[in-house]
C-alpha cells in the first residue's frame, strides 16, 4: 500500500527519538486515517521509523484518545 501524508507534527524526546502524529491518506482509495509513529534520527539526521499505529479519521476516537492521554499523563 502507498500512503500520502497530509499533515504531520513531531515530538522529539531523548537524545535522538521522535513521535510523529499525522493524518494520512491511503492511495489510490483516498481513505484518510490518523497515525502515530515512533522513530529515531540516524547520525546524519535522517528519520527512521520503528513502530506505528493507525486508526480511523473519526472525531470521537481522536477526542477519546486525547482525553485518555491527558488522564494517564497527569502527575500529582
Amino acid at each position: 500500500m502507498e500512503y500520502e501524508t497530509i499533515v504531520s507534527e513531531y515530538v522529539d524526546y531523548g537524545k535522538n527519538k521522535f513521535l510523529e502524529v499525522s493524518r494520512k491518506k491511503v492511495l489510490p482509495d483516498e481513505v484518510e486515517f490518523l497515525n502515530i509513529s515512533k522513530g529515531y534520527y540516524t547520525p546524519n539526521g535522517q528519520k527512521r521509523y520503528q513502530n506505528a499505529i493507525g486508526f480511523p479519521l473519526d472525531k470521537e476516537i481522536a477526542r477519546s484518545l486525547i482525553e485518555k492521554i491527558k488522564m494517564i499523563g497527569q502527575t500529582e
